[in-house]
Formats: structure tokens, C-alpha cells, sequence
């Protein structure tokens, strides 16, 4: 909450905010406290509602820690950019041994350049000297601590004051910061269903229900995503609303429902139904096409790559950077999660996982060679790259959850550190 009051209280003096979680530091263990994932989440929690406030999370995505230098280069091009740091930082700045001086890259010259938005932290004093030559000066008195919070969850105690009421919840339903793997499967009671509502406009029976529920509809502060459809209204659900993280629940009006549920209205309309909710990743896919174009999309179901003439694909399958099949000749070959695992994947013959294994699944479409070989299951931190071996003569087209995105060169996949969803 200390984080969102800073924003909060600095938000009326810039046309914006931005906020960047960011990836490993050297300076910074504490980060690699718990996954990317979650981290993103909370973030996305925490500055919710915020008219002029947005989160980007290309650090967390990528694995990466962009210094401070390259930050101001990176959003110089919008416009005018202030660095909001907290006194701490500044102390001794006037001998010129701060901990920007010290610790940034390049610190001495950022010192002279950059402009600071410097919040003054209790505990943290300083001298007139210390400030650095382009700076304005918010005497907000906001105090917080992260570690301090950290510490209480560890031992169990109440911190439900320090962090926003969206953030403790998922804190607890995940058993974040408590030592032990976070759970992927957890249970969720929702006594007050307050819902934003995606439906299949064009299913009369997905009509009827939305009409007999829509009082609960609460598309301003929802906690919950109503899914009235079959699995590819789940999927376009997902693709449009994974950002707001919260669980998704689906209605089966549609043909199979593998991601649904066979529950009546009613059952959401009391409240009482104890749901059981499976953290379901999404994967990050790059893809280079013929032109050499870069591509960057997310996929829930999958991602594959087949031929796209009268001849088969011949590609390179290369697992974590080590080649393991050099030569594979097929139709193609697909890269699934396991939610996804009944849809397409299921079709080329591979056996469904239940949707919270945490696990990939790589399945081959009609191979040649090698003989026999048909599948494989990976774990979800592996990365997977196809390499079309003859794109002139064996052009190879690439899809990402039934998005065609032309011929390509290379694809890779790995299981995204920002975006998942909950299925309920």
C-alpha cells in the first residue's frame, strides 16, 4: 500500500506513471523471492484504478534488469521523464558517495543528467547538498517497508493492513512468501459474486443465461469472470482479459467444455459453491518470420508450426539450446500447455493432461522421421525452438492458438513469467 500511496500522491504532478517491476538484480535477492508470475500479478493488483498510472512488464518478461540510463532512453520519446527515488539514495550525494553514485551504472553522470522526483523517507536524512542538480522534492511522508511485510507472511502474521485487500488474497491463495512451492490448485469461496460477464452473442442458450444473471454483473470492481460459451469463447476471454487477474469462471453452452463447467446459473447466483481454482500458465511466443520479421504473442492453448505447400516440413526441434532432433520430417509439429492439451494437441493423438500438470506437451503432426517418434512431455521451464531447415523449398507456416502468422523461420517458445490465468 506504501507503493500505491507514493503513485497516488506524485500522480497529480505528471501526465503519467509508470511502473516497472524489475527482472534479477545483483543488488536485489529478494526478488527472486517467488516467480515472475506472481510478482507481475500483485504488481497489476496493487495499481489497479489508477486514472494516469500504467505497469510494464518487459523486465519481468524478459528475464532482465534495465538499468536506470536505458530506462530514460527507452521513454525519453514520450516525453519529458523524472525518476522517482527515495531519500536513501540521495545521502551523501553532496561528497559525491550516494548510492547512486556508488551502485548505478554510470551514477556520477546520471547524477548531473537525469531529472529525480525524490519522495523523502522517514529515517532517511539528508542536507541541502545532497540534492542532486535537477530534482523536486516531495515531502510526503509515506513510510512502508516491503521486507517488513515479507517477514509477517513468513510467520503467519496479520498483514492485511499493508497491502491492498486484492493483493492478500492472492498472497494467501497462492501461500506465497511462506518457504514452501506455491500451490497451483487451491480452493476459493465467492459469497459475493460481483461479475463481468463474456459470452458467445451468438448462442441463444448463452443469451438466456446472461439475461436471468445479469443483476450480478459488476463490469466496474468484478472479482470473478463469468464465461457463458464453449472452450474457444473461454479462449477469446482469456486473450482479452488475462490482464485483469482475476479467476476465470466458465458455463458450458458449447460443444465439448473442456474448460467449462456443467453447472447451472443458479449455483453462481447463491454464492455457495466452493470453487476449485488451477493456475493455468500461458506460453510466450517469438516467432522470426520469412522476411525476418520478430513476432511476439501469447498462447493458452498452443503453438505450432506445419507445412504450408504439398511437401513436408523439415525442422530443427532444439530443447533448453541443445538440438534433439536435427532432422524431424512431418506436417508439422505443436508445443501445447497442459489446459490445452485436449484441444489440438488431443487431435494429433497425443494423450490430454489434466489441466493443472505442470508440464509441456510436444507432439508431432504425421512424422516420417524419426520412425516411431510421436510425443514428449517437458517441464514448464523449458524453452523449445523449431528451426525450419529448407524454408525456400519447404516453406513453414506458424500459428499461435489458431492465429496464423505466415512463414517463418524460427519459432520459440517457453512458458511466459508475466501472464496466467486461473480456471475455475
Amino acid at each position: 500500500l506504501h507503493h500505491r500511496r507514493l503513485v497516488e500522491s506524485l500522480s497529480p504532478h505528471f501526465d503519467e506513471i509508470v511502473i516497472i517491476p524489475c527482472g534479477p538484480r545483483p543488488d536485489k535477492s529478494s526478488v527472486n523471492d517467488i516467480k515472475p508470475i506472481h510478482r507481475a500479478t500483485m504488481v497489476d493488483l496493487a495499481f489497479r484504478g489508477i486514472p494516469n498510472a500504467r505497469v510494464e512488464l518487459f523486465d519481468l518478461e524478459l528475464g532482465t534488469f534495465t538499468r536506470t540510463h536505458m530506462l530514460d532512453k527507452i521513454f525519453r520519446v514520450e516525453g519529458e521523464v523524472w525518476h522517482i527515488i527515495g531519500s536513501d539514495l540521495i545521502q551523501n550525494g553532496g561528497r559525491g558517495d550516494s548510492f547512486i553514485h556508488r551502485i548505478w551504472e554510470q551514477g556520477p553522470e546520471l547524477w548531473k543528467m537525469l531529472n529525480f522526483a525524490i519522495h523523502a523517507r522517514g529515517g532517511y536524512d539528508f542536507r541541502q547538498d545532497d540534492l542532486p542538480p535537477k530534482h523536486h522534492l516531495f515531502d510526503n511522508q509515506i513510510a512502508g517497508s516491503s521486507s517488513e511485510i515479507r517477514e509477517k507472511v513468513f510467520k503467519h502474521q496479520n498483514f492485511s493492513n499493508l497491502v491492498a485487500p486484492e493483493v492478500s488474497n492472492y498472497i494467501e491463495r497462492h501461500g506465497l512468501y511462506r518457504g514452501v512451492s506455491p500451490r497451483l490448485t487451491v480452493k476459493q469461496s465467492f459469497s459475493d459474486p460481483r461479475l463481468l460477464i463474456f459470452s458467445d452473442e451468438a448462442n441463444l442458450r448463452a443469451r438466456e443465461v446472461v439475461e436471468k444473471i445479469s443483476h450480478l454483473e459488476n463490469a466496474d470492481n468484478p472479482n470473478m469472470i463469468l464465461v457463458i460459451g464453449g472452450d474457444g469463447t473461454m479462449l477469446r476471454a482469456i486473450h482479452k482479459h488475462w490482464r485483469r487477474r482475476l479467476p476465470f469462471l466458465g458455463i458450458n453452452i458449447g460443444h465439448r467444455g473442456f474448460l467449462l463447467n456443467n453447472i447451472a446459473p443458479d449455483e453462481i447466483i447463491s454464492g455457495q459453491r466452493e470453487l476449485m481454482l488451477s493456475h493455468s500458465p500461458l506460453l510466450h511466443v517469438e516467432i522470426i518470420t520469412a522476411t525476418g520479421e520478430r513476432k511476439v504473442s501469447l498462447a493458452f492453448n498452443d503453438a505450432w508450426v506445419e507445412r504450408a505447400t504439398g511437401q513436408s516440413a523439415w525442422t530443427e526441434v532444439k530443447i533448453d539450446g541443445r538440438s534433439r532432433l536435427p532432422k524431424l520430417i512431418s506436417d508439422g509439429i505443436l508445443v501445447s500447455t497442459a489446459a490445452g492439451s485436449t484441444a489440438y494437441a488431443k487431435a494429433l493423438g497425443a494423450a490430454p493432461l489434466p489441466a493443472d500438470t505442470p508440464s509441456l506437451l510436444l507432439v508431432g503432426s504425421n512424422v516420417i522421421e524419426p520412425a516411431g517418434w510421436k510425443s514428449a512431455h517437458f517441464s514448464l521451464d523449458t524453452e523449445i525452438e523449431f528451426t525450419a531447415l529448407d524454408p525456400a523449398k519447404r516453406p513453414i507456416e506458424a500459428f499461435v492458438d489458431g492465429v496464423a502468422h505466415g512463414e517463418m523461420k524460427k519459432m520459440t517458445i517457453r512458458v511466459s513469467r508475466i501472464a496466467a490465468v486461473e480456471i475455475a
